[in-house]
């Protein structure tokens, strides 16, 4: 296992022919899968394609595909073999042996076994003679062979040694037949394995295949037992990703390179292959900061008073606030330089516990998220910093205090404030085209657990969730999407940021609140008239949610999820103050839509109030 190579298809990331090998090199791949259409498209020759890769230090392992070849009348045979030996022609001067051939999509593809067999073996006969080898795959649309088990049973038919199995994890793992069979292939027949990995939807085969594929780790696909169904084989080829996914064809290939191969580290880790230092346990939040300006952060700052946060440190050298109430802490850095407009805030790092962030800072080497830089004065803690795919640094700490000699004293004493304990959890909207790269991070990386994912309806459009947390819940990170980017036609929060508090008590924190001028966000009546139905609640009770802008959620075991918001402040940040009973674990998903709205609502109603 320590020996297999790792490949990439072309087709998995945007650009020209150029740019897709400049970035497979960059990210560390050992070859390519050359997908046809790149070819025919480059204005370098075979032999110049060969030659470049060969200067970069890549292989060409396979060349594909080579589509509709059998089950066909005797004259579209000699046919199709004119045009394979062509195919041949090119590979040789790629330099390659192998290329796939797909089990046939045509209308006029005879269902026969023992004629596609015939056929296959014929071109291997052809491939054979010109030293090079047919790897057969199933196609899950395909239109006689769509299977895995039928493939193999027509591959042993043939009985030709240059002839043998391409297996790709999407059209296995998207049909109804078991993969538990292909332990048994014989030894040596497995001639390509293809890697892809994708959420489980209920839709067409292909249009699933050709736009929502992901990287390993991404999904919902076993890709773990996959794998390792086929290294039982004795399969000692590259672990090759092949992946058709929109965003990816769309984004910067370097970086959706090196997402691909932090996939297939993990993925190799989680095989027993190149094992990865272990991730530390990781147990709480320590801090938030945010990046603030002139008029962002004195907006904050009345936020967190409003809040019960007392203003208790000022740090050393740098022009930064420590604000804390029980374990709570956030700070407020007026000194982070963001690509943002003036008198907007931004979630700029968070810092989380590790029980040793020296190997904390190697498993995130390992999986390609590298230490950042800091500039820190004498007798400064040392935090280790990586950064998030969305730019977000993660200070790892040892422990939750180690940081905090960092800041001057100001003088004012904690106190209760508002009741609130520690924060229960981040929530985090991520860029549109790396939503998918930042929970392969968060799990892989930080060697978080991924335990939510759902859709819901916005005000502005749908969207979608991800939630990474501990085992014990110390710390929960929920990430959140537009599946479409917004318009502009009204004000908008544009990639909203919050942090959640805990608290034991909600409505005596709600009352804290009120005594001490905060302000909490309102909630449309109709939403209370709605909670008597739909969870039988007692009137009173719901006149006590309603009072305070409380939201309500229940889960089938009774676990109770009660949250209040706050207004957004500096363009992109609230707060959120949350109780949980009975142990519920969600994060009120049903109820994000009536947030959203009623943010939106008093942003349209501040708008309408601004003099003209």
């Amino acid at each position: 296992m320590s020996s297999l190579r790792r490949a990439m298809a072309t087709v998995c990331v945007s650009g020209a022919l150029d740019e897709k090998i400049a970035a497979a090199a960059a990210a560390g791949f050992d070859g390519i899968e050359l997908f046809e259409n790149d070819l025919l498209v480059s204005p370098w020759s075979p032999a110049e394609v060969r030659a470049r890769c060969a200067d970069l230090g890549l292989t060409i392992d396979l060349y594909q595909p080579f589509r509709d070849f059998e089950g066909v009348k005797p004259e579209q045979l000699a046919a199709n073999l004119a045009r394979a030996e062509h195919k041949f022609d090119v590979m040789a001067a790629l330099g390659t042996d192998l290329v796939l051939v797909c089990s046939s999509v045509s209308p006029a593809t005879i269902d026969d076994d023992d004629l596609a067999a015939e056929q296959l073996a014929l071109l291997a006969e052809r491939a054979q003679a010109r030293g090079m080898r047919i790897a057969y795959e199933a196609l899950a649309w395909g239109r006689n062979v769509s299977t895995w088990d039928h493939s193999w049973r027509i591959v042993q038919r043939a009985g030709h040694p240059a002839l043998g199995l391409c297996l790709d994890s999407f059209h296995v793992l998207s049909r109804e037949v078991s993969p538990d069979g292909i332990s048994g292939i014989t030894d040596g027949k497995v001639f390509f394995l293809q890697l892809a990995d994708a959420p489980r939807l209920g839709m067409d085969v292909l249009q699933w295949s050709r736009h929502h594929r992901l990287f390993p780790g991404q999904g919902d696909f076993d890709l773990t037992g996959f794998v390792r169904r086929v290294l039982d084989t004795g399969y000692a080829g590259p672990l090759s990703l092949e992946v058709f996914n929109d965003v990816f064809r769309q984004a910067d290939p370097v970086r959706t390179a090196v997402d691909a191969m932090r996939s297939l580290i993990a993925l190799e880790d989680g095989i027993g292959g190149r094992p990865l230092p272990a991730a530390p346990a990781l147990s709480v939040h320590a801090f938030t900061e945010f990046a603030v300006d002139g008029r962002s952060g004195p907006a904050l700052q009345d936020a967190l008073r409003g809040l019960g946060f007392a203003h208790t440190g000022q740090h050393r050298s740098k022009p930064v606030q420590l604000w804390e109430q029980g374990a709570c802490r956030v700070v407020l850095n007026s000194a982070v330089v963001r690509p943002q407009a003036a008198g907007t805030a931004a979630l700029s790092a968070f810092a989380l516990t590790s029980a040793d962030p020296d190997k904390s800072r190697a498993r995130a080497e390992a999986l390609l998220a590298p230490e950042l830089p800091r500039a820190r004065g004498p007798h400064e803690a040392d935090l280790t910093a990586i950064a998030a795919p969305d730019g977000t640094s993660i200070f790892l700490s040892r422990d939750d205090n180690d940081w905090r000699a960092d800041f001057l004293p100001t003088g004012p004493v904690l106190t209760d404030g508002a009741g609130l304990t520690r924060t229960d959890h981040l929530g985090l909207a991520q860029p549109f085209d790396h939503f998918d790269e930042a929970g392969l991070f968060y799990h892989s990386v930080l060697g978080l657990t991924h335990s939510t994912s759902g859709e819901f309806a916005a005000p502005l459009g749908l969207m979608r969730s991800r939630a990474f947390t501990t085992p014990d819940r110390g710390i929960r990170l929920a990430l959140t999407v537009a599946l479409l980017r917004r318009g502009d036609w009204a004000p908008a929060v544009a990639d909203p940021q919050h942090v959640a508090f805990a608290t034991d008590d909600i409505f005596a924190t709600a009352a804290a609140i009120d005594r001490l001028g905060g302000t909490t966000l309102q909630v449309s009546n109709n939403y209370y008239d709605d909670l008597i139905a739909r969870f039988a609640l007692p009137g009173n009770e719901v006149d006590r949610l309603r009072r305070h802008g409380i939201l309500y959620d229940r889960d089938p075991d009774g676990g109770e999820l009660l949250h209040m918001y706050t207004p957004v402040y500096g363009g992109r940040v609230f707060f959120e103050i949350l109780q949980r009973r009975g142990g519920h674990d969600g994060f009120g998903e049903l109820n994000a839509p009536v947030r959203m709205a009623a943010h939106r609502h008093l942003r349209l109603s501040a708008a309408r109030e601004l003099p003209r």
